[in-house]
């Protein structure tokens, strides 16, 4: 093998780069293929060739000085991008968005060189244009079988939109305690449920009993993020430390209940009973009715703990309200039941003019079984 000192290496790429700059690709690749020939593991001189040999419409070269690249530098972002390029050249689609994909997953949080982060730009572009594609064909072929778009199932669709690149794929992330094997569901549909028509017959009385809580005003509402514990485990909403834009005002906190509330809502408390909350000392339910003001927003976040469900009974929504599971937003409907997995990402928005307050409450999920529940029950409780 030809020997090439380090100095030599340094200089012949330099030389390489500036030819490349000036649109000399023979000399480029001149210089750059003596570096190569000497064995080089300098992963710019391997992206430099790679272009010199891509300006010289060598395309088998480029997609070998591509593979050497990412063999010395198997996090290269640009390297990646390039090799997305010569697979979408050679039509693999497939292949072409597995390495677009990583190159922007590798790009994620990174200060990289303006350069770079064009190229992970034009990198996004054809992934997207590949993903459209994708999409066509297979929305073609299940039409051409009798399955058109509009007789697809909600879950059928949702994981063509993801292949598609039209949603994100959100999973569990709680901040706490994860348990295995759970299923990854946002939303769940409330009729699923046997107790959830009957809370959901009480919305009335319940919306009463707050109406009367709220006559007296909102001071015993309290922000719901406290102090610096709530900041770091809410990071993305410091803004709402100590702050009342986001508040709750607590019948049963981590289990432990307010006698005083529950006896002025003496309804509500009787309609939460119906639902399998967790019996919890020191851990659940937690009950209350959470107030998001007007021009509000809650950033978003996860949960702590995957074994739980939340449920929201909204009370009072004016227009505008919104809130975002995972990939999937809806809006709150007074009476009507949300169930969802808050390990999921989640946020909410009031771009309304007017308070928002929802009932909200914990259930055990309906996946574990009466052992699991006991077992959970014992190790949480205080």
């Amino acid at each position: 093998m030809q020997q090439v000192s380090t100095f030599d290496e340094e200089t012949l790429i330099r030389e390489g780069a500036n030819a490349l700059r000036r649109g000399d690709v023979s000399q480029a690749r001149q210089r750059l293929e003596q570096v190569a020939a000497a064995g080089s593991t300098n992963g710019i001189a391997w992206m430099l060739l790679a272009l010199s040999r891509r300006a010289d419409n060598d395309v088998e070269a480029e997609e070998a000085a591509v593979n050497r690249l990412l063999e010395v530098e198997p996090q290269s972002v640009r390297g990646h991008v390039m090799k997305g390029d010569c697979r979408a050249r050679a039509r693999d689609d497939v292949n072409a968005c597995y390495f677009y994909r990583t190159a922007i997953r590798l790009a994620e949080g990174k200060q990289l060189p303006q350069e770079a982060v064009g190229e992970v730009q034009r990198g996004a572009q054809a992934l997207a244009q590949l993903e459209a594609k994708a999409h066509a064909q297979r929305q073609n072929k299940l039409s051409s079988r009798g399955l058109p778009a509009s007789t697809w199932s909600p879950r059928f669709r949702q994981a063509l939109d993801i292949a598609a690149g039209k949603r994100a794929l959100y999973l569990q992330q709680p901040t706490f305690f994860n348990y295995p094997g759970l299923p990854h569901i946002q939303f769940y549909d409330p009729s699923e449920f046997e107790w959830a028509s009957e809370v959901e017959a009480a919305a009335g009385v319940i919306r009463d009993e707050l109406v009367e809580l709220l006559k007296g005003g909102t001071d015993d509402f309290r922000a719901y993020i406290q102090g610096a514990e709530g900041a770091l485990r809410m990071d993305k909403n410091k803004e709402l430390v100590a702050n009342k834009d986001w508040s709750a005002l607590f019948l049963c906190e981590n289990g432990w209940t307010v006698p005083k509330l529950v006896e002025r809502c003496p309804r509500t408390w009787e309609a939460i009973l119906k639902a399998p909350v967790p019996r919890i000392s020191g851990w659940g339910p937690t009950v209350m009715f959470s107030l998001l003001k007007a021009g509000a927003r809650i950033s978003p976040h996860t949960g702590m703990f995957n074994t739980r469900l939340i449920c929201h009974l909204p009370l009072i929504v004016p227009p505008r309200c919104r809130f975002r599971v995972g990939n999937e937003v809806r809006e709150w409907e007074e009476g009507k039941l949300l169930i969802f997995d808050d390990t999921i990402e989640h946020e909410a928005w009031n771009d309304g003019a007017e308070d928002r307050v929802v009932l909200i409450f914990d259930i055990w999920r309906p996946e574990l079984n009466e052992q699991e529940r006991q077992e959970l029950t014992a190790l949480f409780s205080d």
